[in-house]
């Protein structure tokens, strides 16, 4: 797969359907607990927009808490740049080189897609992600990936609907959907009501549970 063409196309195609949002939709809370859909876009464009010396600043102003950099930097962008601005940043940065500290191009997409779907999925868009591009996120996950993002699989196991995957003990509960949702899953999020099935379906519905928070309180599932 074309990694780098993959993640172009996601940025370009998020740019896109951010310039056709309405001024309340900017406004709406996204999956990312505490982040309306502006901070999660003014966040998905940090790192292109930011050298690394100033992200080093942040995260000693941070005290070395990287959530909680990541979660000032966004409300202050989202507050300070406009909507036409926050598209722009990501198509006029489709073919950026940013990475994550770890994961590589791999994790650069997951950025981009799971954000997106922070988005789209709280906002009950119609978009879905190709399923090239949801395959390799999924396949990536792993029991210290579920850990940083704060994703609790016990008891149950994860069968995509869409795609030939699933995760978790044979004896685990069952819980399947659309390959994007178990993708947000694996990231830590709460989702909708009735995006799920089985008996365990409830268990990750944003209506029993809470996301959790790291020791200082900021969100820990945040790509």
């Amino acid at each position: 797969m074309d990694i780098r063409g993959a993640i172009a196309d996601e940025r370009v195609e998020l740019a896109a359907l951010l310039d056709g949002l309405t001024e309340q939709q900017w406004k709406a809370p996204s999956l990312c607990e505490g982040w309306r859909v502006r901070e999660v876009a003014a966040h998905m464009s940090f790192g292109f927009r930011t050298g690394r010396g100033q992200v080093l600043r942040e995260l000693l102003r941070a005290r070395g808490r990287l959530h909680r950099m990541t979660d000032r930097c966004a409300r202050r962008d989202a507050a300070a740049m406009s909507e036409g601005e926050l598209a722009a940043a990501l198509r006029n940065n489709a073919h950026h080189p940013w990475t994550p500290p770890v994961g590589g191009l791999t994790a650069a997409l997951g950025h981009d897609v799971v954000h997106g779907l922070d988005i789209t999925v709280a906002l009950e868009h119609e978009r879905r992600v190709p399923l090239e591009r949801v395959r390799p996120l999924l396949e990536g996950v792993t029991p210290r990936s579920l850990k940083f993002f704060g994703a609790d699989l016990t008891g149950v196991s994860l069968h995509a609907e869409d795609l030939e995957w699933s995760y978790g003990a044979a004896s685990g509960t069952p819980v399947s959907g659309a390959a994007q949702d178990l993708l947000l899953i694996a990231f830590g999020r709460a989702l909708p009501p009735g995006r799920l099935r089985g008996e365990a379906a409830d268990r990750f519905s944003a209506t029993t549970r809470s996301r959790p928070r790291g020791q200082g309180g900021e969100i820990r599932q945040r790509p």
